[in-house]
């Protein structure tokens, strides 16, 4: 992803989620492209810090962090305006940010609802309302991490799965509500990473047999379909790019 010259310089790309993981990577390809990133964190502060302090060693003042709980509605327009604001312009934004654990039925409850929904359907959502403007004016573009259980719903995974499918729904009617000024795509992977605090062991082995590749992928396969979908694909909206090795082949 290394390019000796940039080709977004003075861009600004709001990432949901970013001090970690998936959300990380993709922060450090758009500011190896030369964007100005703004990292959107929870409760990773150090991560947060760390990943800042790193990006602006090889560019000053070119990061910014904030902070937001993105279950609460009412603080994503300032969300918005804040990274609107840092440097007078907003061109991407990414919805990144996920929850994820299992809710079998009959143990569902309405926490289990809002925590799932929350940030992977609702804060999307809302936040992409919020940045609506400014992405229209800067004719930007909105890019939402989906999942493959979006069209595949993993067991034991009911709220998570529907949120997902929620989100691909959201994908292509923003498309239509929010063109021609804003592209809004999505991408939707496979196995990437793996869920942390769990035993996935066995199951990794399963699920990666099970891919065409016969491998796992990597967070910078998402970070460079990410920068396809800013950079290179000026006639694509409203659809989902599957970064799966080819695991939604098999049946």
């Amino acid at each position: 992803m290394q390019n000796t010259t940039p080709d977004q310089p003075g861009k600004t790309a709001l990432i949901t989620g970013a001090a970690r993981r998936v959300g990380a990577v993709i922060a450090r390809a758009l500011h190896t492209e030369g964007m100005n990133v703004v990292i959107h964190y929870r409760s990773s502060r150090d991560d947060a810090l760390r990943l800042r302090d790193t990006l602006e060693t090889a560019r000053p003042d070119s990061v910014d962090l904030l902070q937001a709980d993105l279950l609460d509605t009412g603080s994503l327009p300032d969300l918005a305006a804040q990274a609107h604001g840092r440097w007078g312009r907003l061109d991407v934004l990414v919805n990144n940010a996920s929850s994820f654990y299992p809710t079998p039925v009959g143990e569902i409850t309405e926490v289990d609802w809002d925590v799932l929904t929350g940030p992977n359907l609702k804060a999307p959502l809302f936040l992409t309302q919020a940045a609506a403007p400014y992405l229209t004016s800067s004719r930007g573009c909105v890019i939402n991490m989906v999942d493959i259980h979006a069209d595949r719903p993993l067991k034991n995974y009911t709220v998570y799965s529907l949120a997902k499918a929620g989100l691909v729904s959201l994908t292509q009617s923003m498309a239509r509500e929010l063109g021609p000024g804003v592209r809004v795509n999505g991408i939707a992977p496979g196995a990437i990473l793996w869920p942390e605090r769990e035993d996935y062991a066995g199951a990794q082995r399963d699920i990666i047999e099970r891919t065409a590749l016969k491998r796992q992928g990597e967070s910078a396969d998402i970070a460079r379909t990410a920068l396809f979908l800013i950079r290179d694909s000026a006639y694509i909206t409203g659809q989902i790019i599957t970064v799966d090795g080819g695991r939604t082949l098999s049946n």
